[in-house]
């Protein structure tokens, strides 16, 4: 009888839990998550861009299908989504002197809400990089 209980304790204290985890996330959270998930995907095509701080000028730009995360080395770890199926790893050093930003160009369909960045154009000069593979 004791196991029992404590066993209808544990059922109801999970779905308590599980209940408040649902109920707290906003729909922006929500949002937020299934766009990451849909760029980490390679499915929505993003700018990134590095600004030198000191001179406010870029320092790079990218363009594509790529996902980001920071390593423990000041380095965005850049997983870039290139032709046929492969795919390419950079790594970008941040300092103090440098910032970025990164933009969705083309969006995920996971929201039907839409917006706009603007960026002053004399302050971003478009690079080409070109690969020797």
């Amino acid at each position: 009888m004791k196991i029992k209980h404590k066993k209808i304790l544990v059922c109801g204290l999970s779905l308590a839990v599980f209940v408040g985890m649902i109920c707290g996330c906003t729909e922006a959270d929500r949002a937020k998550r299934n766009v990451q998930q849909e760029a980490d995907n390679f499915n929505v095509e993003r700018r990134l861009s590095v600004i030198n701080m000191r001179s406010d000028k870029p320092i790079l730009e990218l363009t594509g299908y790529f996902s980001l995360s920071n390593n423990d080395n000041h380095e965005l770890e850049v997983t870039i989504e290139v032709e046929n199926g492969k795919y390419k790893v950079d790594y970008i050093y941040l300092n103090d002197w440098t910032m970025y930003t990164v933009e969705d160009i083309s969006g995920a369909h996971v929201d039907k809400y839409h917006y706009e960045i603007n960026f002053l154009p004399e302050q971003i000069i478009p690079y080409t990089f070109k690969s020797k593979d």
